[in-house]
């Protein structure tokens, strides 16, 4: 292993991405890692290397179990919905995985057992007495996020297994100082409890060696040095924590998180392989060899896959990583991200649900900032990057090539590539391929937007318009040229705007689709002679002025009622009205409701079975903090009948029960009951 060998390789190249929480949906800190990894994996497979990407959704620790708390719901469930959803995003905005498993897995689990044993059998596991916090209020142990204190070394608010607010450190059970509760504040005491470590410590010679060969990005390289050196302490793999794979030494105790989590990039690997026809095939990733294995990861979980990671596979005998790929941070308009604070651009709501192009959003993200720096969203710099770097200067030479070229010769003219103009895609193809090897995308895309910018000064400085009226051989010349550079353009542009190139393609007169497929060499040969062009139509669209406000004003009223929350104020919420003939399609009927029982192991859930006159429906409703089973049951209320089903901790609700909020009581929420009333019985 050595960050000499370049792309690109004969070597087999595994590209995996940090596992994103199934706690929660997707918001654009996660594109800072999966847009340059899939940006990385598409143009390794244009330079023809032996690619595979794999990720998969991270399913256990205190996250998905906090979340599920919140939600009534199992944790299970939650990472079910949220699984989903990434599967569903994922290719919305072309980001298309070989593989996408979950922590979940049979194969992940087995794999991480497998693992695990192999360490204690190479004797690099041992049992310890830990102290851990316990909280008396809640009455138990607390691991990971279910603390906050301070942190022992830079003294900020932390986590209980990271520095998350300051130095960013991996912490181990029990270090934070003045330790609490993070869900009821309360001060913690510790408790006694023999947990499992592993024997981090004997790896530092073998990790200060590895680090300073290892290729990828001189963030993860350097802090993970620094670590190092500083000294290395062994690391708890146990929890406390009924959630999660079971610790094969000892059941009662759960792998923490970043045990399993890791693992799976070999088990999604290993599932890929099954998919394939080929069950052998993760062994050549995976068994000491070849194979390269690329890491992208955010920063903050360096530590993990830098220091952890290696000494893990080192210990049980597989491959090592070949290079990891840290990017820097997101902002949003300046601001750290920060969920609560409203400071976070969601990708479902906030921008596929608005129309907006995909592709825009991965060429923001490529390149908008180096790949090591932090990276701020901000609307007005994305609208100034869609209407001028890709409207004005790529789109417009591609429409004005494409437009002019079929409206005067419908096919491309007869003509050869200009030596100048084949220097240039040349010189942009190494510098494609060098930054690649740095593993730098924004000159990937700084690249093509030069050689865009050479299209547009070349077609004005020929002035084709006036040269088809008085010399149409050397205009055909010129526009030969022209496609020559719009063939380029949509071949090097694929791996960062794939659907864009697929509308360039077609319109050149090849299959469109094909376009994922052709290697990167096929910019320099340029269009055969006599060949149909498709229909030009502009490729990229200005974002319309109106629907920008729409999504600023959006966005600031999200931040305006976080800040007030903060204050603890409450915004007005501005009047919406509806219009008769919307109220006219809500069906609210009378229901005498039959049963009522409480969703098990929910904690503000009630089942309600009601009877409408014509059936009988099953409907959860979320009043189990105010009422108990016996208050409801026998109750007739009103009820919204033709609400779209949805299922809710595992139950289909066809409906819901309409409630009123008692005034100057938030919260107090009060069935609106219809005593004597027939079930069925229709309200107008």
């Amino acid at each position: 292993m050595t960050n000499l060998n370049k792309y690109p390789t004969k070597d087999p190249v595994l590209v995996t991405c940090g596992l994103p929480y199934a706690s929660g949906e997707m918001h654009i800190g996660h594109l800072r890692t999966y847009v340059p990894a899939d940006v990385f994996v598409r143009l390794l497979k244009k330079m023809g290397v032996d690619v595979t990407f794999v990720c998969g959704s991270d399913t256990h620790g205190t996250p998905v179990v906090i979340t599920a708390e919140k939600e009534g719901l199992t944790p299970k469930e939650i990472y079910s919905k949220y699984h989903q959803h990434y599967l569903e995003t994922f290719p919305k905005l072309n980001i298309r995985f070989d593989n996408y498993g979950n922590t979940d897995d049979p194969e992940n689990i087995e794999r991480s057992i497998q693992l695990v044993e192999t360490l204690q059998k190479n004797g690099h596991i041992y049992p310890k007495e830990l102290e851990s916090p316990y909280c008396s209020q809640c009455g138990r142990s607390l691991p990971d996020r279910y603390v906050r204190g301070e942190c022992p070394y830079c003294h900020v608010d932390a986590r209980g297994d990271e520095c998350d607010q300051g130095c960013g450190r991996y912490l181990e059970p029990g270090e934070v100082l003045n330790p609490r509760c993070a869900v009821c504040g309360s001060p913690t005491r510790p408790v006694t409890r023999t947990h499992y470590y592993f024997k981090l410590s004997n790896f530092t010679k073998f990790l200060e060696d590895f680090l300073q060969r290892m290729g990828g990005t001189k963030n993860a390289r350097n802090s993970a040095l620094s670590w190092v050196r500083e000294g290395l302490r062994d690391w708890c793999i146990t929890r406390d924590l009924d959630w999660g794979i079971k610790f094969p030494l000892d059941k009662e105790l759960t792998l923490y998180v970043w045990v399993d989590a890791p693992i799976h990039y070999m088990s999604s690997t290993e599932q890929w392989a099954k998919a394939i026809g080929q069950p052998d095939a993760w062994e050549k990733f995976w068994k000491p060899g070849n194979g390269r294995l690329v890491h992208y990861i955010g920063q903050d979980i360096v530590h993990h896959h830098c220091i952890f990671w290696p000494a893990m596979l080192k210990g049980s005998d597989y491959n090592l990583p070949y290079a990891v790929v840290a990017s820097g941070m997101v902002k949003i308009e300046g601001h750290n991200f920060s969920r609560s604070r409203g400071y976070v651009v969601w990708i479902k709501e906030d921008y596929l649900d608005k129309g907006l192009d995909p592709d825009y959003l991965r060429y923001y993200v490529v390149s908008g900032s180096s790949h090591t720096k932090d990276l701020d969203f901000a609307w007005d710099v994305f609208r100034d990057k869609v209407n001028n770097e890709l409207v004005n200067t790529f789109g417009n030479f591609i429409y004005r090539a494409l437009h002019f070229t079929n409206k005067n010769f419908g096919e491309v003219p007869k003509g050869e590539f200009d030596p100048k103009l084949r220097k240039e895609v040349e010189r942009t193809i190494r510098g494609i391929t060098d930054a690649v090897n740095e593993y730098e995308l924004k000159k990937v895309s700084d690249e093509i937007l030069k050689l865009a910018r050479i299209g547009n000064e070349y077609f004005q400085a020929a002035k084709p318009w006036e040269l088809v009226k008085s010399d149409k051989d050397k205009a055909a010349e010129i526009l030969y040229n022209a496609v020559a550079l719009v063939k380029a353009l949509a071949v090097l542009i694929e791996p960062i705007m794939p659907s864009v190139a697929e509308s360039i393609w077609g319109q050149l007169g090849y299959e469109a689709a094909e376009i994922h497929s052709v290697p990167i060499e096929e910019a320099l040969n340029s269009p055969e002679v006599g060949s149909k062009l498709g229909t030009p139509k502009p490729v990229i669209a200005k974002i319309d002025d109106d629907q920008f406000a729409r999504i600023k004003e959006t966005i600031a009223n999200r931040i305006k009622a976080a800040e007030a929350a903060e204050r603890g104020e409450t915004l007005e919420e501005p009047e919406v009205t509806v219009t008769f003939d919307e109220f006219k399609r809500m069906d609210i009927r009378a229901g005498h409701i039959l049963e009522c029982t409480r969703v098990p192991k929910t904690k503000k859930l009630l089942l309600l079975k009601v009877d409408l006159g014509t059936e009988i429906r099953e409907i959860v409703t979320g009043l189990a903090d105010l009422y108990k089973p016996e208050d409801l049951t026998g109750k007739t209320a009103l009820f919204l009948v033709n609400l779209e089903p949805k299922k809710i901790a595992g139950i289909e609700s066809k409906g819901m029960i309409l409630a009123v909020e008692k005034a100057g009581e938030p919260g107090a929420w009060v069935p609106v009951t219809v005593e004597g009333v027939p079930p069925g019985s229709k309200a107008a």
